[in-house]
């Protein structure tokens, strides 16, 4: 079972988009799929059908309450389930704030789940907050979407460190494995130039001890679609929507790529976790304050 994070701190990148569409990729592939939605906005959700009008339980309910993951895991679709997101989740990190191992409920309730998966995928919010820091916890690894343009990479540098940090105080198991390149245009240079630079940092990481030494990047690049922009607000994945998409083939072809991974990875084992540690308040406080000096690297204005 793969526990993947699809996370970027900056909007408009195509994450949410990836995480719905290669979910429905594996789903069509009959691999056992659970999308969980941690971001308030709930795109994810709407996307797949789920109104923010209806009343139904919530990963809120499930974070801020002692509802159950099972009580909020819905079947969407063949082999396709998702636990829904709802904006009331916005105020699910002022509502923790004192709580304490806060970072840690998502992963404790979902180890009560009785139900056996091939890829749990989690959508996260454009933010570093505790809801991300949640799934970052419960992951095993993390897809990071990016959009080949400048101002897309903003910023990855603290992205980059708090993936280092929670990896080091409170999951030991988290690596950023792959990059995914969206909304590209296969014609303009720009692209090419900013893949070639990402590309350049991480290979300069290749055999060091930090937790993306050993990214790779897909070949498959998800190109800009109208029909990946449509889709959402009829409720559909692109499969759905519009099979015969470039759309619907990138995503099918970036599902290929990730279960040729998952053969060359084996399968993975499922992860015992422990109750927190009286030492993890203080580990949590370290890596805040380790987070909160840290500044902006230079590789981000061109490395080379």
């Amino acid at each position: 079972m793969r526990k993947i994070a699809v996370i970027n701190q900056k909007g408009g990148v195509g994450k949410t988009t990836s995480a719905v569409n290669l979910s429905a990729a594996l789903a069509e592939q009959g691999k056992r799929v659970w999308l969980i939605d941690l971001d308030p906005q709930a795109h994810a959700s709407l996307h797949l059908g789920f109104g923010m009008q209806e009343e139904y339980l919530s990963v809120y309910d499930v974070l801020t309450d002692q509802t159950r993951m099972s009580d909020v895991c819905h079947q969407v679709d063949d082999n396709l389930w998702l636990s829904p997101s709802h904006i009331d989740l916005a105020a699910a990190e002022m509502e923790l704030s004192g709580a304490v191992g806060r970072e840690i409920i998502l992963r404790d309730k979902m180890n009560e789940m009785q139900q056996d998966f091939d890829y749990i995928i989690f959508d996260c919010p454009p933010s570093l907050g505790v809801l991300t820091l949640n799934a970052l916890t419960t992951a095993d690894e993390i897809f990071l979407p990016l959009q080949p343009h400048f101002l897309a990479l903003h910023g990855l540098s603290k992205l980059l460190r708090t993936i280092e940090l929670v990896a080091r105080r409170l999951n030991s198991n988290l690596r950023l494995t792959s990059l995914i390149y969206c909304l590209f245009d296969t014609g303009t240079r720009l692209a090419n130039e900013i893949v070639g630079d990402v590309e350049y940092f991480f290979e300069q990481h290749r055999g060091t001890d930090s937790m993306w030494a050993e990214v790779t990047s897909f070949d498959t690049r998800i190109r800009r679609n109208i029909r990946l922009a449509e889709a959402p607000s009829y409720g559909q994945s692109i499969f759905q929507y519009a099979e015969d998409s470039n759309g619907a083939q990138d995503y099918r072809s970036l599902a290929m790529e990730v279960m040729k991974q998952t053969q060359q990875m084996g399968r993975y084992p499922r992860v015992s976790v422990s109750a927190p540690s009286a030492q993890e308040p203080q580990m949590r406080q370290t890596a805040e304050a380790e987070f909160a000096q840290d500044g902006e690297q230079p590789w981000l204005y061109h490395s080379r």
